[in-house]
């Protein structure tokens, strides 16, 4: 859905952030999952700033592409500044947000896969979420990242919704939400397989849990 808005598109930038913040409360009501009014505005500009290519790729040694998390999360780690480690593990948790929600597919043919998005994203939030704890002034922001963190795999569910409007089509597919569902313990992975007539074994999930 997000290749939908090329640079020909007549939708403007606000449009954009209407359209995202309607498709994600559907899920979240599909899903039956619960998001804080600030949750769910920062889950419409996550999606909306993504549009753009150049807020997730950048150039490296081998040309465009996206910057490994474990090289952002080794900045962050090395960083003396607090506030530019701040800036760099909430792109390291908004970038495994989103590649694991929009381009879970694709994470089949790499090297790590969607779990290791939902561990490296949830573990950023949660780091910025215990770093405001106790500071009046990032108060709200430092439960906007425990929901963040505590939700993590759910909203992956809500952005995959979002990002792919179609039904399974071959067994390839199948086998895939199976695999997902065993790494993650994702609710719709579950109920997808279940409106199959795949009765997901509960002990089969992996015990990862946000």
């Amino acid at each position: 859905m997000i290749s939908d808005f090329n640079a020909g598109s007549v939708l403007t930038h606000t449009s954009l952030r209407e359209y995202f913040h309607g498709e994600l409360s559907d899920a979240l009501n599909n899903q039956q999952i619960s998001a804080e009014h600030e949750t769910i505005h920062y889950l419409t500009n996550l999606l909306t700033v993504f549009t753009r290519s150049e807020a997730l790729f950048e150039p490296t040694e081998n040309g465009v592409d996206i910057k490994p998390l474990a090289l952002t999360y080794g900045e962050a780690l090395n960083e003396n500044s607090a506030l530019e480690r701040t800036r760099l593990l909430q792109k390291l948790g908004d970038t495994a947000l989103f590649i694991a929600g929009v381009f879970s597919d694709s994470l089949k043919t790499k090297l790590v896969d969607v779990d290791y998005y939902i561990a490296m994203g949830g573990s950023a939030y949660s780091s910025l979420s215990d770093a405001m704890r106790g500071y009046r002034a990032v108060s709200r922001a430092a439960f906007l990242f425990e929901e963040l963190t505590q939700k993590f795999t759910d909203f992956v569910d809500v952005l995959n919704e979002v990002s792919q409007r179609s039904n399974l089509s071959s067994d390839a597919d199948v086998l895939r939400l199976y695999e997902v569902w065993i790494r993650t313990g994702s609710k719709r992975a579950r109920t997808r397989l279940r409106s199959l007539g795949i009765e997901p074994l509960e002990s089969a999930s992996g015990d990862f849990r946000h």
